[in-house]
């Protein structure tokens, strides 16, 4: 059944739905009556640009979110293919799409999801030559990478370009969540200074990572990326968020700006040029 002005309550009817469709008023129909989204929120959305890096166990459930909100443009960047060990996990994909590429199936996946949104796939590895110009248009960039080379280099693109940043990352039974705020506050780089060497910290390909844990980091993403989008609520930054499933727990880390930070540091040693 459709809905129309009249179904929504007096207070959020108006001027403020024009251009909305009888589909989006059904679709987006909890927004509209939510009080801190409305009308006003739903628009900023429609209109919000979000650039995801990662179509994995993080992004898979980052995007499902983004693009069942609404998003008006979504990109998705990743370049490596659908695996069967990824099926546990990464629940944008299914036995169909097993070799297909990983930003190609999530798009599927999204577009029959809510074809509201307009998904651009980016079928490469995020590096340096490439990054400033695959998140140069988007408003908010979110981190569902699975390394740590990607993560610094998406953290000191989006501090240089001004980028809001919303960075997740998940091992074994636990999970963590920060946002970066260029400008306001730290940076990725102001809490774990550099790429560590390769053997000192496990992968999830060596210890795992138990399925529903990025669904838990990557939906408390989605909504940190909503907030941003909205201009609603308090975003999670000045801290960290450490989430341990075992015994049911969130932590925040409180976490100040590095001085001698070489990306958001007083005397900076990078800069955009770099890139």
């Amino acid at each position: 059944m459709d809905f129309h002005l009249s179904d929504l309550v007096p207070e959020l009817q108006g001027g403020s739905f024009v251009g909305f469709t009888n589909e989006q008023l059904t679709r987006y129909n909890r927004h509209f009556v939510l009080s801190g989204i409305g009308a006003v929120g739903q628009r900023r959305i429609s209109q919000a640009k979000v650039a995801l890096i990662g179509a994995g166990g993080l992004g898979s459930v980052i995007g499902y979110y983004l693009c069942a909100a609404g998003i008006g443009k979504l990109a998705i960047v990743d370049n490596d293919k659908v695996e069967l060990s990824n099926l546990q996990r990464q629940i944008a994909h299914n036995m169909a799409r097993i070799d297909v590429n990983k930003a190609e199936s999530a798009a599927q996946t999204y577009r029959a999801l809510n074809p509201d949104v307009d998904i651009k796939v980016f079928k490469e590895r995020l590096v340096k030559g490439n990054i400033r110009g695959l998140i140069a248009d988007y408003d908010v960039v979110i981190d569902g990478s699975d390394n740590f080379q990607t993560r610094f280099l998406i953290n000191d693109a989006c501090v240089l370009m001004g980028k809001p940043l919303v960075s997740g990352a998940v091992l074994g039974f636990e999970g963590q969540l920060m946002v970066v705020m260029p400008h306001d506050g730290h940076c990725y780089r102001c809490v774990f200074e550099d790429v560590p060497p390769d053997g000192v910290v496990p992968t999830c390909r060596e210890v795992g990572v138990l399925g529903a844990v990025p669904g838990v980091i990557g939906s408390l993403q989605a909504m940190e990326a909503i907030k941003l989008i909205v201009g609603n609520g308090e975003v999670l930054k000045g801290c960290i968020l450490i989430y341990n499933a075992l015994n049911v727990s969130f932590r925040k880390v409180a976490v100040q700006r590095n001085p001698s930070c070489k990306v958001c540091g007083t005397t900076p040693s990078m800069s955009i040029y770099d890139f």
